[in-house]
C-alpha cells in the first residue's frame, strides 16, 4: 500500500482484509478453478466427463501459439510478472525484496520462457535453463539429456550435482528456491496474498520432514532405474517395461498431481509452498546441504516483542517467533530465505546472514560477493 507516494510495508490487517486471502468463498472458488485448469492441462480431453476436446490446445491454436504448453508457459510467465509487481508494491521498501523479485521475474521471462521458444524456432529441442534435477527429473534421463548439445549436458550435470550443492552450502537454498526456481517464483509473486495460510503446527513440520525426503528418495531411485534401463534394457525387455512404468508413475503422481494439481490448486487454502514444503526433491536436497552450511537467520538479543508478524508471513510454516523469543538463530532445512520475515519485523530483529567464520566469501572473489550481498540486505556474521 502507499501513503503520500511512498511505499509502505503491508501489515496484518491488510493481509486478512480480503475474502480471497482468508479461506472465504472466493478462495474456495479460486482453488476449484485452479484444480480444474491443471487437470484439463495435464489430462484433457476427458471423454468420460463429456469433454471430447483439449481445451488448452484449442485455445493455443486459436491464439496461433501451436502448443498448449506454449500457452501455459505464457500464462505462467504473466502470472509471475504481474505477481511481481504486486510484491514490489507490497514489500518494495526492502532492497532485498526488490532485487529478489526482479531477479525471479527476469529468470522466468528469459530462461524459462523466451530461450526455450528461441530454441524451437531454430529447430532445437527446447530446454528450460532454470530447472534442474531432481526438480526437473527428466533432465538427467539419458533419453532426454543425451539428445542435447554438450554444453547443455554439462550445464545440467554440473548444475545439479556440483554447483548447486556448493551454492547451497555458502548461500543457503534461497539462491535457487527464492531467486531462480519457477515454482518458488510463482509462490513468491502471484502467491503472495496466500503466504500466511501455511500451517505452522509441529504436526505439519513432522509430516513435511518425512514426505519431502521420501520424494527425494523416489526421485533418486527413479533416475537410477531409468539409467540402468538405458544400459541393459534392450537385453532385458521385462526390466524395460518395469522401468517405463516407474518413469510414468513418477511423472503422473509427483510431476503432475503433486507439483501441479495439488501444488498450485491449494494456494488459496493451504498457502503457496505446499509443493515446496512437502514434495519438492530439489528443496529436500538443497535443504540437507543448507542445514550444515553458512546460511541462517540471526536474532538480535532482547528485542523481540512477540508481535507474530514473522511467523504469520512465513510461507514455509516455520514458527519464526518461537526462535526469536528464545533468542535462537534459525537454521532450518525448509527455510527458503525469502526474507519476508525480516521485512515485516517492526523492530529489525531478524537478519539473513551467511556466517561460520568466512561469511559471503569464495576463494579469490570474496569482496564482490560480500559487497553484493550487503547491497541487498544480507550481512556477514562475525
Amino acid at each position: 500500500m502507499r501513503k503520500g507516494g511512498t511505499a509502505m510495508q503491508a501489515g496484518l490487517l491488510d493481509t486478512y482484509g480480503t475474502a480471497i486471502s482468508r479461506r472465504a468463498a472466493p478462495a474456495w472458488i479460486l482453488s476449484a478453478l485452479l484444480f480444474a485448469s491443471y487437470i484439463l492441462l495435464y489430462f484433457g480431453p476427458l471423454p468420460r466427463l463429456g469433454l471430447r476436446f483439449d481445451v488448452f490446445q484449442r485455445a493455443a491454436e486459436a491464439l496461433h501459439l501451436g502448443s498448449k504448453w506454449t500457452l501455459y508457459g505464457l500464462l505462467y510467465t504473466l502470472a509471475i510478472t504481474l505477481g511481481g509487481l504486486f510484491v514490489l508494491r507490497r514489500h518494495g521498501n526492502s532492497p532485498y525484496q526488490r532485487i529478489r523479485t526482479l531477479c525471479v521475474v527476469a529468470v522466468q521471462v528469459v530462461f524459462a520462457f523466451a530461450l526455450p521458444l528461441v530454441m524451437q524456432v531454430f529447430g532445437r529441442r527446447e530446454y528450460y535453463f532454470s530447472y534442474f534435477w531432481p526438480l526437473k527429473i527428466e533432465y538427467l534421463y539419458p533419453s532426454v539429456i543425451l539428445q542435447q548439445p554438450f554444453l547443455i549436458l554439462a550445464w545440467s550435470f554440473l548444475g545439479s550435482l556440483v554447483a548447486f550443492p556448493l551454492l547451497a552450502y555458502f548461500l543457503g537454498k534461497r539462491f535457487y528456491c527464492s531467486w531462480i526456481c519457477g515454482c518458488g517464483g510463482l509462490a513468491n509473486t502471484a502467491g503472495e496474498p496466500f503466504r500466511h495460510l501455511s500451517n505452522k503446527s509441529v504436526g505439519a513440520w513432522r509430516v513435511e520432514k518425512v514426505s519431502v525426503h521420501a520424494v527425494l528418495f523416489l526421485a533418486v531411485v527413479t533416475t537410477a532405474i531409468v539409467w540402468v534401463n538405458w544400459a541393459i534394457g534392450k537385453q532385458h525387455p521385462e526390466f524395460s517395461r518395469f522401468a517405463f512404468g516407474v518413469q510414468q508413475w513418477y511423472g503422473f503422481a509427483i510431476g503432475a498431481m503433486f507439483a501441479g494439481v495439488l501444488g498450485v490448486g491449494l494456494y488459496p487454502l493451504m498457502g503457496t509452498r505446499v509443493w515446496c514444503r512437502f514434495g519438492c526433491p530439489m528443496a529436500a536436497l538443497l535443504g540437507l546441504v543448507q542445514k550444515f552450511g553458512r546460511f541462517r537467520i540471526t536474532v538480535k538479543k532482547d528485542m523481540c516483542i512477540a508481535c507474530g508478524n514473522c511467523s504469520t508471513y512465513c510461507e514455509m510454516g516455520i514458527d519464526v517467533r518461537w526462535y526469536a523469543q528464545r533468542q535462537e538463530n534459525i537454521v532450518r532445512a525448509s527455510c527458503v530465505g525469502c526474507g519476508v520475515c525480516a521485512s515485516v519485523c517492526p523492530r529489525g530483529v531478524l537478519s539473513l546472514e551467511n556466517g561460520a567464520g568466512h561469511a559471503d566469501r569464495f576463494p579469490g572473489s570474496d569482496r564482490p560477493v560480500a559487497a553484493f550481498l550487503e547491497a541487498v540486505g544480507v550481512r556477514s556474521a562475525p
